[in-house]
Parts: structure tokens; sequence; C-alpha cells
């Protein structure tokens, strides 16, 4: 395996132009800042627009000025460019599709034909951690059966299927397999394949790259050798460890940050426009303001 520690301190701040920035995400971005300033590395900004129902140009440019508002500067990033080029996830499509071509080659990716209401009735597929309903291994015995690059574009024969046929490509995850790693901010972590998560998606029936793989294809790419988010997202670290072991490469160090709630406990999400950025400044509210909020 590659070592990253070999490369100088690189994070990233990677939000998705879904939805306003809320308070939770203002910690975490805040978070990686301080760590990157502290180990005077380079922190990137990277535009995480996989989702293209979802994405909208204006959320993009709501960010970057929210981002520099609460104080935050990056050195890299879709407004100012950089040696890892293009900051935008969309723009990498090539890329990721590279990988997953590597995956198919390699023999860890299955074709599957299961809706995502198929997998949550099926019976033995209950919630996992992150409450992503675990996948029944359906369609795993389905293997690629000719050129991997026709694989890796969803044409249905390479895969055995009917012209037509709308699928998604998987992970094949075997049951029982262990992930453990330590999080400098959680501690050791520990989950199973079959209990925690399953087989997952690498890329969608709509021919989009799937988070998973996306994420972990430019953080290769871009030479990230520390990832802070918040920690609803520590299960999706044990799949993306499995990603990274598939490629031969190290992992890099992980920090999820607590998550902020609101007043009746519910984690924060993007539909909680009075804890926005947007809203709290157009309140009146300063940056030192913001930031004291979240202790």
């Amino acid at each position: 395996m590659s070592d990253i520690a070999q490369f100088p301190y690189r994070s990233r701040l990677a939000p998705s132009p879904t939805g306003r920035l809320h308070l939770g995400h203002a910690r975490t971005f805040w978070t990686a800042f301080e760590r990157a300033r502290a180990a005077g590395g380079t922190l990137i900004l990277r535009n995480e627009d996989l989702d293209p129902q979802r994405s909208k140009p204006e959320f993009v440019s709501a960010f970057i000025e929210d981002l520099h508002w609460l104080g935050i500067d990056w050195q890299e990033g879709p407004d100012i460019g950089g040696p890892f080029a293009p900051y935008v996830q969309s723009e990498r499509r090539e890329l990721h599709r590279e990988v997953l071509r590597e995956l198919i080659v390699g023999g860890y990716v299955f074709a599957c034909t299961c809706s995502r209401k198929d997998i949550q009735s099926a019976s033995n597929a209950p919630h996992g951690a992150d409450e992503e309903p675990l996948y029944s291994g359906a369609c795993r015995p389905r293997v690629v059966q000719g050129d991997a690059g026709a694989a890796a574009r969803l044409d249905p024969a390479a895969w055995g299927l009917e012209a037509g046929v709308r699928f998604s490509l998987r992970l094949r995850v075997p049951d029982g397999r262990g992930v453990s790693f330590v999080d400098d901010q959680c501690g050791a972590q520990n989950y199973v394949a079959g209990r925690d998560f399953g087989d997952f998606v690498l890329w969608r029936q709509d021919d989009v790259p799937a988070y998973q793989l996306a994420v972990v294809a430019d953080d290769l790419a871009m030479r990230i050798t520390e990832v802070v988010r918040g920690a609803d997202l520590l299960v999706s670290t044990a799949r993306q460890m499995l990603l990274y072991e598939a490629q031969g490469q190290s992992p890099p160090a992980w920090f999820h940050c607590p998550l902020v709630t609101d007043g009746s406990g519910q984690r924060l999400a993007k539909r909680s426009d009075a804890l926005s950025l947007r809203a709290l400044r157009e309140q009146g509210r300063s940056p030192e303001q913001v930031r004291s909020m979240w202790g």
C-alpha cells in the first residue's frame, strides 16, 4: 500500500450545494479549518455536487460566501483553482469511472437490479447503524460477463442483463468481515459487514457515481491526509476503508465531529432554516456569536 503519511497535511471542506449550510456544518468546517491551520497544512474546498436533482448553483455561491463570512479560508478550491482541479465533483466523472473500472477488474463489483424499496422490504435487511437498509445479497452472484470498460459504462450486456434493464453497481462485502479504525475524536471504532452495513452502491442506476466511490477517489487524487466530518458518517468510513484496501491505498486519518442538535435533540438538517448560517447572519449575529453557539 502507498503511505499517505509521506504527504504534507491536507484536509478538505466538502459541502453539497443542496441547501443552506447550518450551524452543524459550520462547526465541522471550522474544526477542519483550525486543524489545517494548526498543522501548517493546506485546506481544500470541494463542491460535492453529485446529486443532479438537488444541487443548485445558488447554493454554491452561498456556501462560499457564508464560509468566508464565518472566517474560514482555503488554499485550493473551485473559486481559486489549484494543482488538483477541478474542485467540482461532477466535473471529475471520468476519474470516478476509471476507479470503478479498476474495481470491476479486481472482482469487487456486481450488478444489482434491486430497488431501494425492494431492499427496505426484505425481511433479512434491517437498518444498520447509519439508518441505511442493509442489502440482502439478492444479486450478489452476478459477475461481469465481458469488457470491464463496457461494464463501467453500465452496459447491461456486460453483466448478462437484458437491454433496457436498470441496475446499480455494488461493492461485494463478505458477511462477517470486520472493519476497525481509530478516530482522532471518537476513538476506536469497530464494525462488522452484514450487521452494521452490507454491499453498498458504487454507481447509481442513473449513471451517477455514489458518494462512497466519489469521495474516496477524490480524496486519493487530492492527497487528503486527514478527513474531518460529522460523526453521522462513521459507518461510511468503515465502507470507505474497504475501498482504500481494494485499491491498495492507505486511508487518511479520521476526525469525526460531534453532531449539533436542535432544541428537541434531533441532529440538524439542511431544512433547519432557523439555524442556517444565512438566517443567523440576517438576524444580525456576528461570526464570533455564531461560533459561540456550538459551545
